[in-house]
């Protein structure tokens, strides 16, 4: 999270008439060497537009192979960078892989000069030096002064259109760049065509397809200036195409109104008065051009930037203010911070009239929901949606409806696993997809037909040639021989299948019960009773040697570990304790995760954690353990939850540059800490408990879409006092440390007293 000079406004946890405005409190947190990958530019709740700085373009390869470097552009801003190289449209929060940064613009003065150039010679192209001391990051708002060019760079949003205003001085040369060949994670062949109109000289038109991470995505525009350009044109850099048609019989490269190829770069030339505003609106559809002009004529009418801007922070303020805490200033900034991040994703992917492009690339109109995209569900179905059931249930119901329509265009017939822009790019193990659905059905959040909700489960979990699914489904394992992650699949798939038992049993489908929960048991496959750990299978049914616990490579899991992935039984942790050795021996082993030493060579395997995302050799920088601190609670020292989740917000999140311990994974990491302030996590999503933790908050209100309010007080909480004495929930104590999600949508008071001394 980078400093920024607004003062911090206190918040009186009684006022609850007027709205707060808890834009103040975000900081949003950018990529550095430790993580985050998160942009610090402007977008709305859950906007379609998430425009922002590029601070480097570098290629995905270099000398023909994976470019390391690269990874700490996921999303295009590094905040230890010294230049900026322009503002593209579309990012992705906080992945450890990437795509996007569609349409880069960039407004320069001076002689015209169509490359980036260097950072270290940012002078030799059209990017600018900056300082961090002219940078202001906000919830729907970033500027930022240019210091080569001398101008200001200012961007807000709405959900399908960017706004940028850029102050220039008083020049005879003024430009402003459109690179349509930048992008993140950007190799030679990813630009597939590019096309733009010059409708006019205020308005052009296009679209972009590229081969990326989402292998077919084609992204149309509309772009409007302010003020008219006095001349325009352009660059081809295909200088290979072998065929070119009859076109050369124009000069393409000035003032030619119509544009098209692979690599592509336009200029507009402006003469500009001291001081003088030229502003953009950018709109984005995946359908038409039309539809980009339709989204910008809709979503914003005139050139009101200020306008813009406080209407964009007006929706972030009434997204924040569906929870009004009462904390120490650090973890306001924390907790509000974390819900920005939490509203950033999945993306709208509907145009205003409802249309958007499916996965067979064909155009739908979506009747009765908004669709959405950008499923990072490896990560997400852990925490994120289960939050969206208590905070956006309307939401989550339309992301679930979203899934299903991806299912019923889909070619293999499978529910999304990692999807954005109409694709499925196929990242991570599991089919976490039937969990998210599951959470919402178990939850009555889903108002779409269960039933056929169930069939896209079965059918997703039935595919066989998908990633050791057959082998699962008759071995009960998949063997190491067959695939490099058969323990994390294994474990991911018994999981996700316990979720689909949930969902049968609701339904009062035996048949399908009996199957998977029968199925979710798998886990027992991968667990060697003679060392205790999850380790991988050979065909012939014996456990594969020369086996590392500590090793990250080449042990059959995805990013993680033996350490971490052997607790990975969310659905079933009383079994599991049973087979480690009950209570005693499994709460010592918890105790031995959260104190060892992890070597040096650990982190030699791992691109995306560092020794600040571990605490002993819990990795909370990833995201397979993230339930296993609340594991005390089924032991005899439950007080160890209470501690260790303490323990965890203090150390991996801070308000830093470098604040988060790992990437935040489209939200995960934000939403679990947001749960574990108000002192409460969904251990197993699917089911409709909450584990207890140790709040972090003094008090909450949750305002609830159905008109109720679910408060939470915390008597003597501190940090010392971290340890739960007793928990009254409406009145009543509770019996155990676990709540129902009845408990919290039905409204009521929930109280936790607090104190020094563990309760043993």
């Amino acid at each position: 999270m980078k400093k920024f000079s607004t003062l911090l406004l206190l918040l009186s946890y009684f006022t609850t008439n007027a709205q707060q405005n808890l834009v103040k409190y975000v900081k949003p947190i950018i990529g550095t060497e430790k993580m985050g990958h998160t942009y610090p530019g402007a977008t709305v709740p859950f906007g379609a537009v998430q425009l922002s700085p590029e601070t480097d373009t570098i290629s995905y390869e270099l000398n023909g192979k994976y470019n390391g470097d690269v990874y700490k552009y996921c999303a295009g801003y590094r905040y230890e960078d010294k230049t900026i190289v322009g503002f593209s449209q579309t990012h992705l929060s906080g992945t450890g892989h990437s795509d996007l940064g569609d349409f880069l613009i960039m407004p320069t003065q001076g002689k015209l000069q169509l490359n980036p150039g260097t950072a270290s010679n940012p002078k030799s192209g059209f990017r600018s030096a900056f300082s961090h001391a002219n940078e202001i990051a906000e919830a729907g708002y970033y500027k930022v002064k240019l210091d080569d060019d001398n101008i200001l760079a200012e961007m807000t949003t709405t959900t399908r259109v960017g706004m940028q205003q850029y102050t220039f001085p008083k020049s005879d040369e003024s430009h402003i760049i459109l690179d349509l060949m930048s992008g993140i994670y950007n190799y030679k062949e990813k630009n597939v065509w590019t096309y733009v109109r010059v409708v006019n000289d205020t308005l052009i038109t296009g679209f972009r397809q590229t081969n990326g991470w989402a292998r077919t995505r084609t992204v149309y525009f509309a772009m409007s200036f302010s003020k008219p350009f006095i001349n325009y044109g352009q660059k081809n850099y295909d200088d290979k195409q072998p065929y070119r048609g009859f076109w050369r019989k124009f000069d393409e490269s000035k003032n030619f109104p119509e544009i098209a190829g692979k690599n592509i770069r336009m200029y507009f030339d402006f003469k500009t008065n001291e001081a003088e505003k030229i502003q953009i609106k950018f709109a984005l559809s995946s359908v038409s051009q039309e539809n980009a002009l339709e989204n910008m004529q809709a979503e914003i009418k005139d050139w009101n930037f200020e306008k813009v801007k406080e209407n964009a922070q007006k929706q972030w303020n009434s997204e924040l203010n569906k929870i009004v805490i009462n904390a120490s200033e650090d973890t306001k900034v924390n907790f509000y911070t974390a819900m920005y991040h939490t509203f950033i994703n999945p993306t709208v992917y509907t145009d205003i009239n409802g249309q958007y492009k499916g996965l067979d690339q064909g155009i739908h109109t979506a009747k009765d929901f908004t669709n959405y995209g950008t499923f990072s569900l490896w990560d997400t179905y852990r925490a994120l949606h289960p939050f969206f059931n208590i905070i956006q249930p309307s939401r989550n119901n339309d992301m679930i409806k979203s899934m299903m329509a991806h299912y019923n265009q889909s070619a293999l017939h499978m529910l999304p696993i990692w999807s954005h822009y109409g694709n499925d790019n196929w990242c991570m193990s599991g089919y976490h997809s039937v969990s998210v659905i599951a959470d919402a059905i178990i939850k009555d959040v889903y108002k779409g037909n269960p039933n056929e909700a169930l069939e896209a489960c079965v059918t997703t979990a039935k595919h066989r040639n998908y990633e050791g699914i057959g082998n699962y489904m008759d071995l009960g394992f998949i063997p190491a021989e067959k695939s490099g992650i058969s323990v994390s699949n294994t474990l991911e798939y018994a999981y996700d299948d316990w979720c689909i038992a949930q969902i049968a049993k609701k339904l009062n489908r035996q048949d399908i019960y009996e199957e998977f929960i029968k199925r979710s048991a798998n886990w027992k496959n991968n667990f060697n009773a003679e060392t205790g750990f999850m380790q991988p299978k050979l065909a012939d049914g014996t456990f594969k040697s020369n086996f590392d616990v500590l090793s990250t490579h080449g042990q059959g899991f995805i990013e993680g570990n033996s350490w971490n992935y052997s607790f990975f039984v969310p659905h079933n942790p009383t079994e599991l304790i049973e087979k480690m050795g009950g209570k005693n021996k499994f709460s010592s082993r918890l105790d031995t995760l959260f104190s060892m030493h992890l070597p040096d060579s650990f982190f030699a395997e791992t691109e995306d954690i560092t020794r600040e995302g571990i605490i002993g050799g819990y990795v909370h920088g990833n995201e397979p353990a993230h339930h296993v601190a609340y594991f005390y609670n089924w032991t005899n020292e439950s007080w160890k939850t209470q501690a260790q989740v303490r323990k965890i917000m203090k150390m991996q999140y801070k308000p830093t540059p470098d604040g988060l311990g790992g990437n935040d994974d489209c939200g995960q990491m934000s939403a679990w800490y947001i749960f574990s302030s108000l002192g409460f996590y969904p251990v197993a999503p699917g089911s409709d408990e909450y584990a207890i933790g140790s709040p972090s908050v003094n008090n909450a209100i949750l305002t609830l879409e159905n008109g109720k309010n679910f408060t939470v007080e915390v008597k003597n909480q501190n940090d010392k006092n971290i340890y739960v004495q007793k928990v009254i929930l409406n009145g009543k104590v509770q019996p155990n440390l676990f709540i129902k999600h009845s408990d919290i949508v039905n409204g009521g008071n929930l109280t936790f007293y607090m104190s020094s001394k563990p309760k043993k």
